[in-house]
C-alpha cells in the first residue's frame, strides 16, 4: 500500500540519520552506514523493508544520477590536463590489479567471468571518498594530490568503458565475440556522433535559456541526464553508460559548477536508497563463505593498490613519501566496484554471491582506509625505511618539479554578486593586474562578461556545495554586493567552511544592512551612498579636480 510504503520510507530515513552521525562520528564515510542500514532492516535481522519495488526505483535513478555527476565533471580540458604520470599510473594500476586480482579470485574457484567482475571492482577507487578526505586535509593542490586526483580520473573514465563493455556481452557467446565487438564499436561511433552534435549545437542554447531559472536548470539536468540513461539501456549499452554520457555532454558548459553543486545533494539521498536496497538483498546464507576470500582480497586491495601505484611512480621518479601518500587513495575500492557488480547481476553474468563478496571488501576496505589516508603522515613516518626499493637514488622528476617556477593563478579578491558595482569593480582589479574573479548567478551577465574577457564564473553564492569549490585559499578578499542579509548570512557561514584565512568585504545601501553585516561577521563594510558622498566632499572641500582620464 502507498501509505505502508511511504511509512516504510520515512523509518528507513531515520535510522539511517541516526546510524549516519553514529559513523560520521567515527570519521567514516555515510556510505558504510547505508549499507550496515541496509542489512539491518533487511530480513536476515529486523525484516523492515517490504517497499522493495519504491526502494528499486529510486536506488535505480541514485546510480544514474551519480555517474551523471561523474561525467559532469570530466571536462574536456581537464581531460586534456591529466598528464602524462597520472595517466601512466592510472592505466598501470589497473592493469596490474586486474591481472593479479583475476588470478588471486580464479584460484579461489570462482568462473572467469566472475573472476574478470571481481578483478575490475578491485580497480576503482571511490572518488567521492577520496576528494573528501584530501580536501579535509588541505591535501587536493599538494604534488601527490593532485597526482591522485588525476589518475582518480582515468578511473572514472574506465568504470564507464568496462560498464559499456559488459553490456555488450549480453548474451554474446565465444563464437559471436567479434561480431559482439565490433557492434560495440558501431554504438560507441554512433552515439559519440550523437553526443557530439548535442554538444557542438543543442544543448549550450537550451541550456542558457534553462539557466534563467535555477530550478529549471536542476530539473532539465536530471531530465537529460535520466532520459539518455533510459536511451543507453535501450541502445543496448546501460542506463549507467548513457547516464554518464549525459554528464559528460554537459560538462564543458559554463553552468556546470552550479549543476554539480546543487545535484551533490540530490545523489547523496538517492545514493541512500541504493545501499540499503544492497543491504537488504545480501544472503547471508552464502556470505558466510564468502568471508576468507573477502579478507585475502581486502588485503590485496588494502596493500597491493598502494605498493603498485609506489612502484610504478618510483619508477617515473618521485619520492617514496609521494609514492606512498599518492598510493594510499588507491587502498579502497569504491562504490562504483559494488554498482559495476550489480550491473553484472542484471545482466546474468554473475549471481549474488559475486555480489556479497564485493560488499565485504568494500566494507572492510573503505572503513581502514579512511583511518590510512586521515593518518597517512604519521604512518609514513614510521614505516619510511622499508619503502626505499619503491624510490630511485635521484627521483629525476620531483626534484624537477620542485626546481619550476610556480606560476599562482588563483585569485587574490573573489567578488560575489555583478551587479553595477561588482561589475565595475571587478573590471578596475582585473585592468590593474590583480588577480580576480567574480561570481553571479545571472547567465546572461557572465556570458557579457566573459566576452569582454574578464574572469567570470556562474554559480550560487548561497549554495555551500558551490562555495567549497571556489578557489579561496590564496584570496586576500572576498567581497559580497548581494543586496539580502539571509543571502550574506547563507555565503558567510559557507565560506567559514573553507580554507580561506582572508578577510570578507560587504557593500551596502544603508545603515541597517551594515550594522547586520558587521553583526554576522564581516570584517569591513562599504556603504555606496554615504562612501561616495564622503569622497565628493573631499573633492569639493579641497577643491580638487576630478581626475580628468577617469571614466565617468
Amino acid at each position: 500500500m502507498p501509505e505502508t510504503s511511504f511509512a516504510e520510507i520515512s523509518l528507513l530515513l531515520l535510522i539511517s540519520a541516526i546510524i549516519g552521525g553514529v559513523f560520521v562520528k567515527l570519521r567514516q564515510p555515510a556510505l558504510i552506514a547505508y549499507i550496515v542500514v541496509g542489512v539491518a532492516v533487511g530480513p536476515a535481522f529486523l525484516g523492515l523493508v517490504s517497499a522493495h519495488e519504491p526502494i528499486e526505483l529510486l536506488a535505480k535513478v541514485g546510480v544514474a544520477v551519480l555517474l551523471f555527476v561523474v561525467g559532469l565533471k570530466l571536462d574536456i580540458s581537464h581531460v586534456r590536463h591529466i598528464g602524462p604520470v597520472a595517466l601512466a599510473t592510472g592505466l598501470g594500476q589497473l592493469a596490474f590489479t586486474i591481472i593479479i586480482g583475476f588470478c588471486l579470485v580464479l584460484a579461489m574457484g570462482k568462473t572467469s567471468i566472475e573472476a574478470l567482475y571481481v578483478a575490475v571492482a578491485l580497480t576503482f577507487s571511490s572518488t567521492i571518498i577520496v576528494v573528501k578526505l584530501l580536501a579535509d586535509k588541505r591535501e587536493i593542490d599538494t604534488l601527490h594530490g593532485r597526482i591522485a586526483i588525476g589518475f582518480l580520473i582515468v578511473q572514472d573514465v574506465a568504470v564507464v568503458v568496462a560498464m559499456m563493455a559488459m553490456s555488450a556481452m549480453r548474451g554474446a557467446d565465444d563464437a559471436s565475440m567479434i561480431e559482439t565487438v565490433g557492434s560495440l564499436v558501431g554504438r560507441i561511433v554512433v552515439a559519440g556522433m550523437l553526443l557530439f552534435i548535442a554538444m557542438r549545437y543543442i544543448l549550450p542554447r537550451v541550456i542558457a535559456m534553462m539557466a534563467q531559472s535555477g530550478e529549471l536548470l536542476l530539473v532539465f539536468a536530471i531530465a537529460w541526464g535520466t532520459a539518455l540513461a533510459a536511451f543507453g539501456e535501450w541502445a543496448g549499452f546501460s542506463h549507467e553508460a548513457g547516464a554518464f554520457l549525459a554528464g559528460f555532454s554537459m560538462a564543458s558548459t559554463g553552468y556546470r559548477e552550479a549543476i554539480n553543486a546543487k545535484l551533490t545533494g540530490i545523489r547523496d539521498f538517492l545514493l541512500l536508497f541504493f545501499f540499503i536496497d544492497l543491504g537488504s538483498k545480501l544472503d547471508f546464507s552464502t556470505l558466510g563463505e564468502e568471508v576468507v576470500p573477502a579478507v585475502v582480497l581486502a588485503v590485496f586491495v588494502l596493500i597491493g593498490n598502494p605498493l603498485i601505484v609506489m612502484a610504478i611512480m618510483g619508477y617515473m621518479g618521485y619520492r617514496k613519501r609521494t609514492g606512498f601518500l599518492a598510493g594510499l587513495t588507491v587502498a579502497q575500492i569504491s562504490e562504483f566496484s559494488i554498482v559495476f557488480v550489480a550491473m553484472g547481476i542484471t545482466l546474468g553474468h554473475v549471481g549474488i554471491e559475486v555480489l556479497g563478496l564485493t560488499t565485504l571488501v568494500g566494507l572492510v576496505t573503505i572503513t581502514l582506509s579512511t583511518y590510512m589516508i586521515l593518518y597517512s603522515h604519521p604512518l609514513y613516518s614510521r614505516i619510511a625505511p622499508l619503502l626505499s626499493v619503491f624510490e630511485r637514488k635521484r627521483p629525476f622528476r620531483e626534484i624537477a618539479v620542485e626546481q619550476q617556477v610556480s606560476v599562482d593563478n588563483d585569485p587574490e579578491v573573489v567578488i560575489f554578486g555583478l551587479g553595477r558595482y561588482g561589475r565595475r569593480l571587478l573590471s578596475e582589479l582585473h585592468r590593474d593586474g590583480t588577480p580576480v574573479l567574480g561570481i553571479d548567478f545571472d547567465p546572461e551577465t557572465i556570458n557579457s562578461l566573459s566576452r569582454q574577457g574578464l574572469p567570470v564564473q556562474y554559480g550560487d553564492g548561497e549554495d555551500a556545495a558551490f562555495v567549497d569549490g571556489v578557489k579561496l585559499t590564496n584570496a586576500r578578499w572576498v567581497v559580497t554586493t548581494l543586496p539580502l542579509v539571509n543571502s550574506n548570512a547563507g555565503l558567510l557561514h559557507a565560506i567559514r567552511e573553507t580554507a580561506f584565512s582572508g578577510k570578507i568585504a560587504g557593500i551596502v545601501r544603508d545603515a541597517e544592512h551594515a550594522k547586520a553585516l558587521a553583526d554576522i561577521g564581516c570584517d569591513q563594510v562599504f556603504n555606496l551612498f554615504e562612501d561616495a558622498a564622503d569622497f565628493a566632499a573631499g573633492i569639493f572641500a579641497n577643491k580638487q579636480a576630478p581626475d580628468p582620464n577617469k571614466e565617468c
